[in-house]
């Protein structure tokens, strides 16, 4: 997949150095030239021999290599398709937005004019550093391409955003980069996101567990694979690049969706739209007055089966289907029932994935009840998989 191009690594002293090790591996394993540039504190985590030995190179570490009478920084920059940092510390990150160079790793960054992604990974308080945010601001603005850490427990002890991301989808951005994949070229898609909420009163509602993570992840990968994205979302998401309609309830949503989906190639129903609404909602906040509540609802439209009712021939529907039980029999129904032409189901019972989490585990049913599975994995290689699978890509 990537033979012939010529990856240069480099990485920092961060505690997550040894997971560029898998890296490493997954570059040389699709036939990439790997070359490995550290910096001194990296070898603190990481061993010369080990990086040696999986790369296939040389280690480059000190600033000039006399014995070849070349500029180190610039004998790597001249070779490399890529420069890819990770993990990057926060030391790092600021030393590169400022233009220092007193490294071979941050010489070779300053010379570097070619594609370049950097994966952080740092303590929480770190990552929310008003410094930090304000030169990957930099960066960004210099068209390095950030692969921001994810939430999880880290090695301090405690829980947040700073861990390095997860090396799959480090290697797909490099992959993608190097090797631009464009097979939506010309395609709207309108992606649906998050949980509806549907209000009881001026300050309470009926809402559910989703995190729109799924239907984020969907928008951002048909986005890099040149799909004219529309996001409607219950979450509000800044600096997209594509269109994204905010919207609250299930009415606010299927309208938006109707709008989007006139001249849209296909529909992902990614959200969970709630089922019921409060018939007789309240303007002012209900006041508790020592007797029950009774809500009346009534029945929000189902979006996912009236799109499916309304689509062209050439047009393609997608639903979702969350089940905490009988996951393959409720799907296969629901696909009868709502007449669209692929349903992804998932199990909502399980704590490792779904709701919440960045992960998940898939079946992908189409209409004619044939069945594939997409292996748990995080949500944004998920969302590749799903799409390659809608357009016959896998």
């Amino acid at each position: 997949m990537l033979k012939g191009k010529n990856i240069l690594l480099g990485i920092t002293g961060a505690i997550a150095a040894y997971k560029a090790l898998e890296l490493i591996r997954l570059f040389k394993k699709n036939n990439a030239n790997v070359k490995v540039v550290v910096t001194p504190n990296a070898l603190n985590f990481v061993t010369k021999t080990t990086l040696e030995s999986l790369s296939q190179n040389p280690l480059n570490i000190e600033q000039f290599n006399i014995s070849e009478y070349k500029p180190e920084h610039i004998s790597l920059t001249d070779e490399a398709d890529i420069f890819v940092i990770a993990p990057i510390s926060a030391n790092t990150i600021s030393k590169i937005a400022l233009g220092i160079s007193d490294n071979l790793l941050t010489s070779t960054f300053c010379a570097f004019k070619k594609p370049v992604i950097i994966a952080p990974c740092m303590n929480t308080n770190m990552w929310e550093n008003p410094a930090i945010i304000e030169n990957l601001k930099i960066l960004k603005q210099r068209n390095i391409k950030i692969i921001e850490p994810e939430s999880g427990f880290l090695a301090c002890g405690s829980y947040g955003k700073g861990r390095l991301q997860d090396i799959n989808i480090i290697f797909e951005e490099v992959k993608n980069t190097l090797i631009p994949n464009q097979f939506l070229k010309n395609k709207k898609i309108v992606i649906t996101a998050g949980g509806t909420k549907e209000n009881i009163d001026a300050v309470r509602y009926i809402g559910n567990y989703s995190s729109g993570k799924m239907g984020i992840a969907l928008a951002d990968n048909a986005h890099k694979l040149g799909a004219d994205v529309v996001l409607i979302s219950t979450i509000n998401t800044e600096g997209k690049q594509y269109k994204v309609t905010n919207v609250q309830t299930a009415d606010e949503m299927f309208s938006a969706v109707k709008k989007e989906f006139k001249d849209a190639d296909s529909l992902i129903m990614a959200a969970a739209v709630s089922d019921y609404r409060v018939k007789n909602k309240s303007e002012e906040k209900i006041k508790k007055n020592g007797s029950s509540l009774i809500l009346e609802l009534v029945e929000n439209p189902d979006i996912l089966k009236e799109m499916a009712k309304i689509k062209k021939d050439k047009q393609i529907v997608v639903g979702f289907c969350a089940e905490s039980s009988d996951l393959i029999e409720n799907a296969k129904q629901k696909i009868l029932k709502k007449s669209c032409d692929f349903i992804c189901a998932n199990d909502i019972s399980r704590k490792d994935t779904g709701f919440s989490s960045d992960y998940n585990e898939l079946y992908i049913i189409d209409k004619k009840l044939n069945i594939s599975k997409i292996e748990k994995t995080h949500k944004q290689i998920a969302a590749l998989k799903i799409l390659e699978k809608i357009y016959g890509k896998n």
